[in-house]
């Protein structure tokens, strides 16, 4: 993530929490399916305020995310075992296969290079390991329209209206094991990968 973008994020920070409250029926699904996975280490990318650790259940948690008030704010709300470093999913700084979970939680679409995260959050997680997409994603659906009227606000908050997992070549990499749709017309999704 550039620095404009990590510059743009710490000063949405204080609306924040109206974001919150906005994905917090999909995040309650996320954390299910994540408390449903055996014990193991678990790196989320992009943790925003952290208002949300206290719904992790178990995992060893370490959280990384590109602008320091977000990561400010997020050590305040750190829960249980959270370890929190300043980060860019991009060029993740942790060894090969040193993880057994990943979570992108609506971060795939803000980041730069799309590719470039998924390629280093192979690398970062083990045989076997899982990763959470939870995301929106442009539908063939009326809500498409939505998406491309959306294109020029969408660059001027840092983020991809029109948005496809499949044009992503890394994901390929990996074997998709559940979806799970959300929200109206199915606009939102968390997609549960796996590494072969």
């Amino acid at each position: 993530m550039n620095r404009k973008t990590a510059a743009f994020y710490n000063y949405f920070s204080f609306l924040y929490p109206i974001v919150d409250v906005f994905l917090k029926p999909q995040k309650t699904i996320l954390f299910k399916e994540v408390n449903a996975m055996p014990n193991g280490k678990l790196l989320e990318i992009g943790v925003g305020n952290g208002v949300h650790f206290k719904h992790y259940k178990k995992h060893e948690i370490t959280g990384i995310d590109t602008s320091a008030t977000m990561l400010k704010i997020a050590r305040k709300n750190r829960f249980g075992n959270v370890s929190l470093l300043e980060m860019s999913g991009e060029a993740i700084q942790f060894s090969d296969e040193e993880f057994d979970y990943i979570v992108l939680s609506h971060v795939i679409a803000v980041v730069d290079n799309p590719q470039l995260l998924l390629t280093e959050a192979y690398r970062v997680l083990k045989p076997g390991g899982q990763i959470f997409i939870l995301n929106h994603f442009t539908t063939d659906n009326w809500l498409r329209y939505v998406d491309h009227s959306l294109r020029q606000i969408a660059k001027l908050l840092h983020f991809k209206s029109i948005f496809r997992i499949e044009d992503i070549p890394a994901i390929e990499k990996f074997e998709l094991r559940k979806q799970i749709n959300l929200g109206v017309a199915s606009y939102f999704k968390l997609l549960i990968y796996q590494k072969p």
